[in-house]
Protein backbone atom coordinates (compact mmCIF):
# COMPACT_ATOMS: atom_id res chain seq x y z
CA UNK A 1 0.00 0.00 0.00
CA UNK A 2 1.22 3.03 -0.76
CA UNK A 3 -0.01 6.85 -1.66
CA UNK A 4 0.62 9.16 -5.09
CA UNK A 5 -0.34 12.41 -5.56
CA UNK A 6 -0.04 15.27 -8.35
CA UNK A 7 -0.14 18.90 -9.78
CA UNK A 8 -0.65 20.19 -13.49
CA UNK A 9 -0.45 23.61 -14.35
CA UNK A 10 0.51 25.49 -11.30
CA UNK A 11 3.61 27.47 -10.03
CA UNK A 12 5.39 25.45 -7.71
CA UNK A 13 3.29 22.48 -7.77
CA UNK A 14 6.31 20.52 -5.98
CA UNK A 15 5.26 22.45 -2.93
CA UNK A 16 1.66 21.38 -3.51
CA UNK A 17 2.27 17.92 -4.37
CA UNK A 18 4.05 17.99 -0.92
CA UNK A 19 1.33 18.87 1.10
CA UNK A 20 -0.98 16.22 -0.94
CA UNK A 21 1.55 13.56 0.33
CA UNK A 22 1.43 14.67 3.86
CA UNK A 23 -2.13 14.07 3.59
CA UNK A 24 -1.93 10.69 2.80
CA UNK A 25 1.19 9.92 4.63
CA UNK A 26 -0.78 7.27 6.60
CA UNK A 27 -0.78 5.13 3.55
CA UNK A 28 3.14 5.20 3.44
CA UNK A 29 6.10 5.91 5.58
CA UNK A 30 8.56 4.65 4.77
CA UNK A 31 10.25 6.68 2.08
CA UNK A 32 9.03 9.23 -0.30
CA UNK A 33 9.79 11.12 -3.51
CA UNK A 34 8.60 14.14 -6.13
CA UNK A 35 9.29 14.65 -9.57
CA UNK A 36 9.04 17.44 -10.70
CA UNK A 37 9.40 19.17 -14.81
CA UNK A 38 10.81 22.68 -14.76
CA UNK A 39 10.87 25.93 -16.72
CA UNK A 40 13.04 24.07 -19.22
CA UNK A 41 11.45 20.93 -19.59
CA UNK A 42 13.65 18.17 -18.10
CA UNK A 43 12.47 16.01 -15.49
CA UNK A 44 14.09 16.11 -11.92
CA UNK A 45 13.42 13.55 -9.39
CA UNK A 46 14.23 13.31 -5.41
CA UNK A 47 13.52 11.06 -3.12
CA UNK A 48 14.15 9.70 0.51
CA UNK A 49 13.87 7.44 3.20
CA UNK A 50 11.98 8.94 6.02
CA UNK A 51 8.23 11.18 6.13
CA UNK A 52 7.38 14.08 3.75
CA UNK A 53 8.14 16.79 6.26
CA UNK A 54 11.44 15.56 6.75
CA UNK A 55 12.90 14.81 3.41
CA UNK A 56 11.15 18.04 1.65
CA UNK A 57 12.53 20.92 3.55
CA UNK A 58 12.46 24.80 1.85
CA UNK A 59 16.18 23.93 1.27
CA UNK A 60 15.42 20.98 -1.01
CA UNK A 61 12.24 23.37 -2.73
CA UNK A 62 14.95 26.21 -3.43
CA UNK A 63 16.74 24.33 -6.84
CA UNK A 64 13.84 21.88 -7.20
CA UNK A 65 10.67 23.67 -8.86
CA UNK A 66 8.35 23.68 -11.53
CA UNK A 67 4.71 23.77 -12.84
CA UNK A 68 4.11 20.24 -13.03
CA UNK A 69 4.99 17.45 -10.26
CA UNK A 70 3.80 13.86 -9.12
CA UNK A 71 4.90 13.02 -5.80
CA UNK A 72 4.85 9.12 -3.82
CA UNK A 73 4.38 7.71 -0.12
CA UNK A 74 6.24 4.78 0.22
CA UNK A 75 4.69 1.34 2.28
CA UNK A 76 6.73 -1.48 1.17
CA UNK A 77 5.22 -4.96 -0.19
CA UNK A 78 7.39 -5.74 -3.20
CA UNK A 79 11.17 -5.07 -2.64
CA UNK A 80 13.28 -4.36 0.71
CA UNK A 81 13.37 -1.32 2.65
CA UNK A 82 15.61 1.37 0.93
CA UNK A 83 16.08 4.63 -1.39
CA UNK A 84 16.30 2.15 -4.71
CA UNK A 85 12.92 0.73 -4.07
CA UNK A 86 11.50 4.27 -3.49
CA UNK A 87 9.35 6.27 -6.16
CA UNK A 88 8.81 7.85 -8.47
CA UNK A 89 10.82 6.12 -10.97
CA UNK A 90 12.49 7.66 -14.20
CA UNK A 91 12.99 5.93 -17.33
CA UNK A 92 14.70 7.07 -20.87
CA UNK A 93 14.15 7.27 -24.16
CA UNK A 94 16.89 6.98 -26.87
CA UNK A 95 16.45 10.92 -27.34
CA UNK A 96 17.27 11.51 -24.04
CA UNK A 97 14.00 12.63 -22.99
CA UNK A 98 12.80 11.26 -19.75
CA UNK A 99 9.63 9.61 -17.97
CA UNK A 100 8.85 9.75 -14.24
CA UNK A 101 6.47 7.34 -13.07
CA UNK A 102 4.93 6.52 -9.34
CA UNK A 103 2.09 4.15 -8.58
CA UNK A 104 0.12 2.25 -5.41
CA UNK A 105 -0.11 -1.36 -6.07
CA UNK A 106 1.25 -4.78 -6.32
CA UNK A 107 2.11 -6.54 -9.63
CA UNK A 108 0.90 -10.68 -9.60
CA UNK A 109 2.96 -11.18 -12.87
CA UNK A 110 6.09 -9.09 -12.15
CA UNK A 111 8.80 -12.38 -12.37
CA UNK A 112 7.43 -13.00 -15.72
CA UNK A 113 7.44 -9.21 -17.14
CA UNK A 114 11.45 -8.71 -15.38
CA UNK A 115 12.39 -11.74 -17.00
CA UNK A 116 11.19 -10.94 -20.42
CA UNK A 117 12.48 -7.56 -20.27
CA UNK A 118 16.19 -8.39 -19.13
CA UNK A 119 15.89 -11.13 -22.14
CA UNK A 120 15.85 -7.96 -24.14
CA UNK A 121 18.87 -6.35 -22.32
CA UNK A 122 17.01 -3.99 -20.20
CA UNK A 123 18.62 -3.75 -16.78
CA UNK A 124 16.75 -2.81 -13.31
CA UNK A 125 18.20 -1.10 -10.20
CA UNK A 126 15.44 -2.20 -7.69
CA UNK A 127 12.99 -5.03 -7.30
CA UNK A 128 10.53 -2.65 -7.05
CA UNK A 129 7.05 -3.19 -9.09
CA UNK A 130 7.03 0.63 -10.37
CA UNK A 131 10.21 0.28 -11.88
CA UNK A 132 9.15 -2.61 -13.93
CA UNK A 133 6.15 -0.59 -14.85
CA UNK A 134 8.25 2.29 -15.91
CA UNK A 135 10.54 0.14 -18.00
CA UNK A 136 7.99 -1.88 -19.83
CA UNK A 137 6.02 1.28 -21.08
CA UNK A 138 9.30 2.60 -22.55
CA UNK A 139 9.69 -0.74 -23.84
CA UNK A 140 6.80 -0.74 -26.02
CA UNK A 141 7.30 2.89 -27.14
CA UNK A 142 11.26 2.12 -27.97
CA UNK A 143 10.91 -1.43 -29.24
CA UNK A 144 7.40 -1.47 -30.29
CA UNK A 145 7.02 2.50 -31.64
CA UNK A 146 4.36 2.49 -29.36
CA UNK A 147 2.97 6.32 -28.13
CA UNK A 148 2.80 6.78 -24.37
CA UNK A 149 -0.73 6.54 -24.68
CA UNK A 150 -0.85 3.25 -26.21
CA UNK A 151 2.09 1.85 -24.41
CA UNK A 152 -0.02 2.61 -21.35
CA UNK A 153 -3.31 0.80 -23.01
CA UNK A 154 -0.50 -2.22 -23.84
CA UNK A 155 0.57 -2.60 -19.74
CA UNK A 156 -3.45 -2.66 -18.47
CA UNK A 157 -3.58 -5.65 -21.02
CA UNK A 158 -0.37 -6.56 -19.74
CA UNK A 159 0.27 -6.61 -16.07
CA UNK A 160 -2.00 -8.60 -13.79
CA UNK A 161 -2.79 -7.00 -10.47
CA UNK A 162 -3.29 -3.37 -9.04
CA UNK A 163 -1.73 -0.09 -10.09
CA UNK A 164 -3.37 3.38 -9.73
CA UNK A 165 -0.34 5.48 -11.55
CA UNK A 166 0.50 8.57 -12.57
CA UNK A 167 3.23 9.24 -15.43
CA UNK A 168 4.89 12.66 -16.44
CA UNK A 169 6.13 13.10 -19.78
CA UNK A 170 7.24 16.01 -21.86
CA UNK A 171 4.38 18.68 -21.84
CA UNK A 172 1.90 15.69 -20.72
CA UNK A 173 0.36 14.27 -17.16
CA UNK A 174 -1.30 10.99 -16.92
CA UNK A 175 -3.40 9.56 -14.80
CA UNK A 176 -4.33 5.96 -14.86
CA UNK A 177 -5.68 2.72 -13.04
CA UNK A 178 -5.84 -0.98 -13.80
CA UNK A 179 -8.90 -2.25 -15.47
CA UNK A 180 -9.91 -3.38 -12.43
CA UNK A 181 -9.78 -0.43 -10.39
CA UNK A 182 -8.31 -2.08 -7.20
CA UNK A 183 -6.35 0.94 -5.79
CA UNK A 184 -8.59 4.34 -4.91
CA UNK A 185 -7.62 7.38 -7.50
CA UNK A 186 -8.89 10.33 -7.31
CA UNK A 187 -8.96 13.57 -9.42
CA UNK A 188 -9.73 17.42 -8.10
CA UNK A 189 -9.10 20.79 -8.97
CA UNK A 190 -7.92 24.14 -7.17
CA UNK A 191 -10.44 26.50 -8.76
CA UNK A 192 -13.04 24.46 -10.95
CA UNK A 193 -16.28 25.32 -10.05
CA UNK A 194 -17.88 22.85 -11.63
CA UNK A 195 -20.11 22.50 -14.81
CA UNK A 196 -18.62 22.27 -18.47
CA UNK A 197 -15.18 20.84 -19.21
CA UNK A 198 -12.78 20.62 -16.73
CA UNK A 199 -9.60 22.85 -17.53
CA UNK A 200 -6.17 21.17 -17.39
CA UNK A 201 -4.56 23.80 -15.08
CA UNK A 202 -5.07 23.36 -11.71
CA UNK A 203 -5.67 19.91 -11.50
CA UNK A 204 -4.35 17.54 -8.58
CA UNK A 205 -4.77 13.90 -8.43
CA UNK A 206 -4.57 12.13 -5.26
CA UNK A 207 -4.95 8.06 -4.06
CA UNK A 208 -7.47 10.00 -1.80
CA UNK A 209 -9.88 12.95 -2.14
CA UNK A 210 -8.90 14.24 1.76
CA UNK A 211 -5.66 15.04 0.93
CA UNK A 212 -7.27 17.55 -1.47
CA UNK A 213 -8.88 19.37 1.39
CA UNK A 214 -5.04 20.93 2.39
CA UNK A 215 -4.27 22.52 -0.65
CA UNK A 216 -7.73 24.36 -1.45
CA UNK A 217 -8.84 21.90 -4.72
CA UNK A 218 -12.57 20.65 -4.91
CA UNK A 219 -13.16 16.79 -5.38
CA UNK A 220 -14.26 16.16 -9.23
CA UNK A 221 -14.34 12.79 -9.14
CA UNK A 222 -12.74 9.40 -9.41
CA UNK A 223 -10.25 8.28 -11.72
CA UNK A 224 -12.18 5.17 -13.37
CA UNK A 225 -11.07 1.40 -13.24
CA UNK A 226 -8.74 1.18 -16.88
CA UNK A 227 -9.19 4.83 -17.52
CA UNK A 228 -6.28 6.98 -19.22
CA UNK A 229 -6.37 11.03 -18.23
CA UNK A 230 -3.70 12.73 -20.29
CA UNK A 231 -3.48 16.69 -19.10
CA UNK A 232 -1.60 19.44 -21.76
CA UNK A 233 -1.57 22.99 -20.70
CA UNK A 234 -4.65 24.88 -21.71
CA UNK A 235 -6.50 21.66 -22.80
CA UNK A 236 -9.41 20.57 -21.11
CA UNK A 237 -8.74 17.16 -19.52
CA UNK A 238 -8.69 14.24 -22.01
CA UNK A 239 -9.71 10.65 -21.45
CA UNK A 240 -7.29 8.97 -23.70
CA UNK A 241 -7.94 5.60 -23.21
CA UNK A 242 -10.75 3.05 -21.40
CA UNK A 243 -9.65 -0.79 -20.70
CA UNK A 244 -12.26 -1.33 -17.94
CA UNK A 245 -13.11 -4.65 -16.90
CA UNK A 246 -15.49 -5.75 -13.63
CA UNK A 247 -14.47 -3.56 -11.14
CA UNK A 248 -12.38 -5.57 -8.28
CA UNK A 249 -12.17 -2.47 -5.43
CA UNK A 250 -9.99 -3.41 -2.14
CA UNK A 251 -13.10 -3.49 0.52
CA UNK A 252 -9.69 -2.99 3.04
CA UNK A 253 -9.39 0.48 2.12
CA UNK A 254 -12.73 1.31 3.56
CA UNK A 255 -11.85 -1.16 6.61
CA UNK A 256 -8.85 0.08 7.37
CA UNK A 257 -6.24 1.66 5.21
CA UNK A 258 -8.62 5.28 3.90
CA UNK A 259 -8.80 8.03 6.08
CA UNK A 260 -12.56 8.53 7.49
CA UNK A 261 -12.99 11.69 5.51
CA UNK A 262 -11.86 10.11 2.30
CA UNK A 263 -14.49 9.42 -0.85
CA UNK A 264 -13.14 5.87 -1.90
CA UNK A 265 -15.55 3.97 -4.22
CA UNK A 266 -17.94 6.22 -4.48
CA UNK A 267 -18.32 5.63 -0.53
CA UNK A 268 -18.24 7.96 2.44
CA UNK A 269 -15.59 5.69 4.65
CA UNK A 270 -16.61 7.47 7.83
CA UNK A 271 -19.94 6.27 7.32
CA UNK A 272 -19.00 2.90 5.96
CA UNK A 273 -17.61 2.35 9.39
CA UNK A 274 -20.49 3.26 11.40
CA UNK A 275 -22.62 1.07 9.83
CA UNK A 276 -19.95 -1.81 10.49
CA UNK A 277 -20.74 -1.21 13.97
CA UNK A 278 -24.43 -0.89 13.84
CA UNK A 279 -23.99 -4.22 12.54
CA UNK A 280 -21.94 -5.66 15.07
CA UNK A 281 -23.84 -4.39 17.59
CA UNK A 282 -26.91 -5.97 17.05
CA UNK A 283 -24.59 -9.45 17.24
CA UNK A 284 -24.98 -8.81 20.97
CA UNK A 285 -28.37 -8.49 22.07
CA UNK A 286 -27.26 -10.64 24.57
CA UNK A 287 -24.66 -8.58 26.31
CA UNK A 288 -26.37 -6.97 28.96
CA UNK A 289 -26.01 -3.15 28.88
CA UNK A 290 -25.56 -1.23 32.75
CA UNK A 291 -23.33 1.89 33.65
CA UNK A 292 -20.20 -0.35 34.32
CA UNK A 293 -20.13 -1.10 30.22
CA UNK A 294 -18.16 1.04 27.86
CA UNK A 295 -17.06 0.98 24.20
CA UNK A 296 -14.02 2.12 22.81
CA UNK A 297 -11.87 1.89 19.95
CA UNK A 298 -8.60 0.49 19.38
CA UNK A 299 -8.10 4.40 18.00
CA UNK A 300 -7.85 5.32 15.33
CA UNK A 301 -8.90 3.21 12.59
CA UNK A 302 -11.54 1.75 14.79
CA UNK A 303 -13.27 4.70 15.55
CA UNK A 304 -16.14 5.18 13.37
CA UNK A 305 -17.18 1.47 14.04
CA UNK A 306 -16.66 2.03 17.52
CA UNK A 307 -19.34 5.10 17.37
CA UNK A 308 -21.62 2.98 15.20
CA UNK A 309 -21.84 0.18 17.76
CA UNK A 310 -22.10 2.70 20.80
CA UNK A 311 -25.06 4.57 18.79
CA UNK A 312 -27.19 0.88 18.27
CA UNK A 313 -26.34 -0.64 21.36
CA UNK A 314 -26.80 2.77 23.37
CA UNK A 315 -23.78 2.31 25.06
CA UNK A 316 -21.80 5.20 25.94
CA UNK A 317 -18.67 5.62 23.42
CA UNK A 318 -15.20 6.20 25.57
CA UNK A 319 -11.65 6.95 24.70
CA UNK A 320 -10.24 4.76 27.54
CA UNK A 321 -6.72 4.40 25.23
CA UNK A 322 -4.50 7.18 24.59
CA UNK A 323 -2.79 6.89 21.00
CA UNK A 324 0.68 9.08 21.16
CA UNK A 325 -0.05 10.50 17.10
CA UNK A 326 3.72 10.54 17.14
CA UNK A 327 4.21 7.11 16.09
CA UNK A 328 2.60 5.86 12.73
CA UNK A 329 0.68 3.05 11.64
CA UNK A 330 2.05 -0.52 13.77
CA UNK A 331 0.09 -2.38 10.85
CA UNK A 332 2.64 -1.14 8.03
CA UNK A 333 5.85 -1.26 9.62
CA UNK A 334 7.66 -4.14 7.59
CA UNK A 335 9.16 -5.81 10.76
CA UNK A 336 7.11 -7.76 13.70
CA UNK A 337 9.69 -6.50 16.38
CA UNK A 338 8.79 -2.80 15.36
CA UNK A 339 4.89 -3.61 15.43
CA UNK A 340 5.89 -5.12 19.04
CA UNK A 341 8.11 -1.73 19.71
CA UNK A 342 5.12 0.64 18.29
CA UNK A 343 2.23 -0.61 20.09
CA UNK A 344 4.29 0.06 23.57
CA UNK A 345 5.29 3.09 22.44
CA UNK A 346 1.68 4.13 20.60
CA UNK A 347 -0.89 3.47 23.16
CA UNK A 348 -1.70 4.15 26.80
CA UNK A 349 -4.54 3.46 29.64
CA UNK A 350 -6.54 6.61 31.06
CA UNK A 351 -5.29 6.51 34.56
CA UNK A 352 -8.33 4.59 36.90
CA UNK A 353 -11.05 4.48 33.71
CA UNK A 354 -10.64 0.57 33.30
CA UNK A 355 -11.65 -0.06 37.25
CA UNK A 356 -13.81 -3.02 37.23
CA UNK A 357 -15.49 -2.04 33.88
CA UNK A 358 -16.62 -4.11 31.29
CA UNK A 359 -14.91 -3.25 28.20
CA UNK A 360 -16.16 -3.86 24.70
CA UNK A 361 -13.24 -3.33 22.31
CA UNK A 362 -13.65 -2.50 18.77
CA UNK A 363 -10.71 -3.12 15.83
CA UNK A 364 -11.13 -3.13 12.62
CA UNK A 365 -9.42 -6.78 11.82
CA UNK A 366 -7.27 -9.52 13.40
CA UNK A 367 -4.24 -10.72 11.19
CA UNK A 368 -1.55 -11.85 13.42
CA UNK A 369 -2.96 -11.17 16.50
CA UNK A 370 0.18 -10.39 18.23
CA UNK A 371 -1.09 -6.61 18.36
CA UNK A 372 -4.64 -6.86 19.74
CA UNK A 373 -3.31 -9.60 22.47
CA UNK A 374 -0.77 -6.90 23.67
CA UNK A 375 -3.80 -4.09 23.86
CA UNK A 376 -6.19 -6.81 25.42
CA UNK A 377 -3.78 -7.31 28.19
CA UNK A 378 -2.51 -3.60 28.88
CA UNK A 379 -6.76 -2.95 28.94
CA UNK A 380 -6.83 -6.06 31.92
CA UNK A 381 -4.18 -4.72 33.62
CA UNK A 382 -5.51 -1.51 33.98
CA UNK A 383 -8.40 -3.11 35.86
CA UNK A 384 -10.93 -4.13 33.43
CA UNK A 385 -12.99 -6.72 34.46
CA UNK A 386 -14.36 -8.12 31.73
CA UNK A 387 -13.11 -7.42 27.93
CA UNK A 388 -15.41 -8.20 24.71
CA UNK A 389 -13.65 -8.05 21.37
CA UNK A 390 -15.63 -7.20 18.31
CA UNK A 391 -13.75 -6.94 14.69
CA UNK A 392 -14.93 -4.48 11.80
CA UNK A 393 -14.23 -7.73 9.13
CA UNK A 394 -14.37 -11.41 8.69
CA UNK A 395 -11.46 -13.03 9.40
CA UNK A 396 -8.67 -13.02 7.24
CA UNK A 397 -7.62 -15.85 5.77
CA UNK A 398 -5.71 -15.49 3.05
CA UNK A 399 -2.70 -13.03 2.13
CA UNK A 400 -3.42 -10.20 -0.32
CA UNK A 401 -1.10 -9.81 -3.33
CA UNK A 402 -2.39 -6.41 -4.81
CA UNK A 403 -0.64 -3.86 -2.80
CA UNK A 404 -1.29 -4.48 1.36
CA UNK A 405 1.25 -6.91 2.90
CA UNK A 406 -0.66 -9.46 4.89
CA UNK A 407 1.74 -12.50 6.10
CA UNK A 408 1.71 -15.96 4.16
CA UNK A 409 -0.96 -17.81 5.34
CA UNK A 410 1.13 -19.51 8.17
CA UNK A 411 1.41 -16.45 9.43
CA UNK A 412 -2.44 -15.83 9.67
CA UNK A 413 -3.69 -16.41 13.10
CA UNK A 414 -6.88 -17.15 11.74
CA UNK A 415 -5.43 -20.63 9.91
CA UNK A 416 -3.76 -21.03 12.84
CA UNK A 417 -6.48 -21.08 15.56
CA UNK A 418 -9.88 -21.39 16.00
CA UNK A 419 -12.39 -18.83 16.94
CA UNK A 420 -12.02 -19.70 20.64
CA UNK A 421 -8.40 -20.51 20.12
CA UNK A 422 -8.05 -16.84 18.95
CA UNK A 423 -10.23 -15.43 22.01
CA UNK A 424 -8.07 -17.57 24.41
CA UNK A 425 -5.06 -16.39 22.64
CA UNK A 426 -5.90 -12.41 22.95
CA UNK A 427 -7.34 -13.15 26.82
CA UNK A 428 -10.44 -12.13 25.80
CA UNK A 429 -14.03 -13.27 27.45
CA UNK A 430 -14.88 -12.84 24.23
CA UNK A 431 -15.18 -12.43 20.27
CA UNK A 432 -16.84 -12.03 17.24
CA UNK A 433 -16.40 -10.76 13.53
CA UNK A 434 -18.69 -9.31 11.17
CA UNK A 435 -19.74 -11.98 8.40
CA UNK A 436 -18.78 -11.14 4.93
CA UNK A 437 -22.48 -10.84 4.12
CA UNK A 438 -22.93 -8.52 6.32
CA UNK A 439 -19.63 -6.50 5.69
CA UNK A 440 -21.20 -6.48 1.54
CA UNK A 441 -24.36 -5.70 2.81
CA UNK A 442 -22.81 -1.78 4.00
CA UNK A 443 -21.66 -1.38 0.30
CA UNK A 444 -23.24 0.16 -2.47
CA UNK A 445 -22.08 -2.48 -5.21
CA UNK A 446 -20.84 -5.41 -3.21
CA UNK A 447 -20.21 -7.54 -6.33
CA UNK A 448 -17.86 -4.62 -7.05
CA UNK A 449 -15.16 -5.32 -4.16
CA UNK A 450 -12.18 -7.99 -3.72
CA UNK A 451 -12.52 -9.55 -0.68
CA UNK A 452 -10.01 -12.06 -1.38
CA UNK A 453 -8.30 -11.70 1.85
CA UNK A 454 -11.79 -13.47 4.31
CA UNK A 455 -12.88 -15.59 1.09
CA UNK A 456 -9.82 -17.06 -0.88
CA UNK A 457 -11.96 -15.43 -4.43
CA UNK A 458 -8.89 -14.11 -6.18
CA UNK A 459 -8.24 -12.77 -9.69
CA UNK A 460 -4.82 -12.97 -10.13
CA UNK A 461 -2.79 -15.14 -7.70
CA UNK A 462 1.70 -16.06 -8.31
CA UNK A 463 1.98 -19.08 -9.75
CA UNK A 464 4.32 -19.67 -6.47
CA UNK A 465 1.29 -19.74 -4.20
CA UNK A 466 -0.73 -21.89 -6.32
CA UNK A 467 1.85 -24.25 -6.14
CA UNK A 468 2.51 -23.88 -2.80
CA UNK A 469 -1.38 -24.10 -1.91
CA UNK A 470 -2.22 -26.63 -4.42
CA UNK A 471 -4.13 -30.33 -3.10
CA UNK A 472 -1.02 -32.82 -2.47
CA UNK A 473 -2.31 -36.03 -4.34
Amino acid sequence: MCGIAALFGVESAERYVADLLFAIQHRGQESCGISVRTADSTILTYKQMGLVKQVFTPAVFEHFTGTVAIGHVRYPTAGSSDVLNSQPHEGEFLNGSKIAFCANGDIVNYAEWRSFLEGKGVTFTSSNDGELITKLIVYHCVADGMDIKEAIAAVQREIKGAFSALLLHGEYLYAFRDPHGFRPLVMGHLTWQGGGEIPSEGSCFASESCAFGIIGARFVREVMAGEILRLKRNRPVEIAGRNSLMPRYCIFELIYFSRPDTITFDETVYAVRKRIGAILARYDHDLPGGDDLVVMAVPDSSNFVALGYAAEKRVPFEMGLIRNHYVGRTFISPHQEKRDEGVKQKFNPLPRFFDRKRVVLVDDSIVRGTTLRKIVRMIRGAGAREIHVRIGSPRVTGPCFYGIDTPTRAELIANNKTIEETRDYLSADSLKHLSLDDLLHVVKYPDHFCTACFSGDYLYVPPSFVKQNAPRG
